[in-house]
């Protein structure tokens, strides 16, 4: 997971990405370190804020561009 290293790169500390998530340190932590699973809505909140795809995040694909977001307005 890249996580950690997205993280690091924008010199933010796991309790700032925890408050961002709503969630406890330790809970992040643990994500982190691959000791809990990410719920979907997390790697959701997570590839939005780090601007990636949730593909990049778990390492399905080295491509660190988002996908294209849909056009959700009416035509």
């Amino acid at each position: 997971m890249r996580i950690r290293d997205l993280r690091e790169d924008k010199d933010l500390t796991q309790a700032e990405i925890a408050k961002i998530l709503n969630c406890n340190r330790n809970t992040y932590t643990q994500y982190e370190t691959g000791k809990r699973q990410i719920p979907l809505q997390v790697l959701i909140k997570l590839s939005r804020f780090y601007d990636t795809s949730i593909d990049y995040l778990i390492e399905e694909t080295d491509e660190i561009k988002p996908y294209p977001k849909k056009n959700t307005e009416a035509k």
